[in-house]
């Protein structure tokens, strides 16, 4: 899934994505996507981990974007992200979260996101669902 046009629109203007960190990047596969963001002070505890929320930060921006590269003359938006966190991730890590499309419906798409360090180990297991909104036009 080419998501080159999606990280661009993302690079335009300040959002949470580019706030903790994100990068978005390209796979040969229709039906996945890819995420990558190094932990710093931007996106960990004060304890010095990845924070749980920008994992699943993490998650719905990646499977928002693999919606919106699906789906360009629409607007997609997280309606549910529900998540475990099985490891701790220390800062100067990164992650990289791989989005596979589980469900492609005309209103609804459902992403299997898992996050995984540098190591390969899994960090998060997450569940993304998205609204697809078609614009009108005028």
């Amino acid at each position: 899934m080419n998501v080159d046009k999606i990280q661009k629109l993302i690079d335009e203007k300040p959002n949470l994505s580019t706030a903790l960190g994100m990068e978005f990047i390209s796979t040969p596969e229709d039906d996945t996507c890819m995420g990558r963001m190094k932990v710093d002070e931007r996106n960990r505890q004060p304890f010095g981990f990845l924070s749980g929320g920008a994992s699943l930060a993490l998650a719905e921006n990646v499977a928002g974007v693999g919606s919106s590269a699906l789906c360009p003359d629409c607007v997609c938006v997280g309606i549910e992200v529900s998540g475990s966190h099985v490891k701790a991730v220390v800062e100067g890590d990164t992650v990289t979260a791989h989005a596979h499309m589980l469900h492609q419906g005309t209103t609804l798409h459902v992403w299997n996101v898992s996050i995984v360090d540098s190591a390969g180990d899994l960090i998060s297991s997450v569940r993304v669902t998205n609204y697809i909104i078609k614009q009108k036009k005028e």
